[in-house]
């Protein structure tokens, strides 16, 4: 470290910031310039997180490359963040630098980091050895010039649910639910500061959904385990969440086959078939009505008629699936559901607070895009929470980009970023510890 004083520190502002929502499973980016106006959720660029290998066409593929493959069979994946936090920095570098830095960088994404700023959002509870890690590789190996680390969800205070206002001053009181591919977090904010005692995470996401979908599917079908990306599309494709526990039951009864020697007919209303990709004539797959003639044909217990298709019919996995969000329990996970663990996290606060986070509350994630995600959402909580309380509560416009547009907003305001912001020749200066304090400090902005 260069002794105190040595270096001058730089009052030549960079024009633009990059915005980096890093989640595990897509990077959400994009070139913010300073005093910008005209900011929405098609500023934003989604790129996947990984580094994908063909264990078919032996090709590797980086991030954004990914849209090039034609085969998605077997396709092993290197993802460098893993339960909201990067732990792979080997992997992560070649990600952004292949994004953000060389010349494969997408359009309006290339950047030279010496003249640029990088906003980077990150989970909360971030154990500090990862923190000092990603500071001093964001210093040390891209030379960004200035930089500021903050939990994403603290953004979302300056935008509405619908994306459309901009605001110098964050809300006063917002309850951000954020159910991503790595868990599902809530998260009271107040005036632009989280309030960190009343944080709950449940650790169901994406991610843990895909996979049970495939342990059912190996079970009762064909062998999946390694085909996490077509797992990863049916389940998006056909899931969905019923609108109670009673009819969840009901649902497990409509798609029951019956016992041996007693079987029943299936709700084709519920079961549908997935026609799987061959790779050859198509790269994806889709669903449509469940067929019992095929289904027969399928099972070798009726002559092939027309052309073969290889079919996975999907019957109560499509609401037994996502049904883990509101009953970790199905599959022995000891925690509250969605529903009683937001009541949970605003148990902790006086009640006057309690009353305004539950009027304002946004939905953001993945997950949340599950039809009937919502309706459930709404209507456990209501059961939960006293009826002379408002419940305001809904889903972003865009629950994937809504936090990075948050993030630009707030870059976009000089007053704003300024304060935030850290050197380089700062961090040169100072050092790393000095660094985790500063942004410990203005966390709350």
């Amino acid at each position: 470290m260069p002794p105190k004083g040595s270096r001058k520190l730089s009052t030549i502002a960079p024009k633009h910031t990059l915005v980096l929502d890093n989640g595990a499973y897509t990077l959400k980016a994009g070139l913010v310039p300073a005093a910008s106006t005209d900011l929405s959720y098609d500023s934003c660029t989604v790129i996947p997180n990984c580094i994908a290998r063909s264990t078919r066409d032996k090709c590797t593929y980086v991030a954004s490359e990914l849209i090039h493959c034609k085969d998605f069979g077997e396709l092993a994946f290197r993802r460098p963040v893993e339960k909201g936090f990067i732990v792979n920095w080997e992997a992560e570098k070649a990600i952004w630098e292949h994004e953000f830095v060389e010349s494969t960088a997408g359009e309006g994404l290339m950047c030279d980091p010496k003249e640029t700023n990088l906003l980077l959002t990150e989970k909360p509870n971030c154990p500090k050895e990862l923190q000092k890690n990603c500071d001093e590789i964001v210093f040390e190996q891209f030379e960004f010039a200035a930089y500021h680390r903050s939990v994403g969800a603290t953004f979302c205070a300056y935008t509405s649910a619908d994306g459309s206002s901009l605001s110098s001053l964050p809300q006063e009181c917002l309850l951000i639910i954020d159910t991503s591919y790595s868990d599902a977090t809530i998260l009271p904010i107040y005036s632009g500061q989280l309030i960190q005692s009343a944080v709950r995470r449940l650790n169901i996401g994406g991610k843990l959904l895909t996979n049970y979908l495939k342990e059912l599917s190996s079970l009762r079908h064909y062998n999946m385990m390694e085909e996490t990306y077509l797992l990863n599309e049916i389940k998006e494709a056909v899931s969905f969440v019923t609108s109670s526990k009673e009819q969840f039951s009901r649902d497990l009864e409509r798609t029951w086959k019956g016992r041996l020697g007693d079987k029943r007919d299936l709700d084709t209303s519920i079961v549908v078939d997935y026609v799987l990709p061959d790779y050859e004539g198509s790269i994806h797959g889709y669903a449509r009505p469940h067929d019992p003639v095929k289904s027969r044909m399928r099972r070798g217990l009726q002559p092939q008629q027309g052309p073969r298709e290889d079919l996975l019919p999907v019957g109560n996995e499509r609401f037994a699936v996502p049904e883990l969000l509101f009953n970790p329990s199905d599959i022995g996970i000891q925690e509250a559901g969605l529903p009683e663990a937001i009541v949970q996290a605003l148990g902790t606060l006086p009640e006057a607070l309690k009353l305004a986070f539950l009027s304002n509350i946004v939905v953001v994630g993945g997950n949340s895009l599950i039809p009937g995600f919502m309706e459930r959402l709404e209507s456990e909580l209501r059961m939960l929470v006293p009826d002379n309380y408002l419940l305001g509560i809904a889903r972003a416009d865009d629950p994937i980009k809504h936090t990075w547009l948050g993030a630009a907003r707030f870059a976009s305001q000089p007053d704003l970023l300024k304060h935030v912001l850290v050197s380089k020749a700062e961090y040169d200066e100072n050092g790393s510890t000095w660094l985790a304090k500063k942004f410990a400090a203005t966390a709350g902005r």
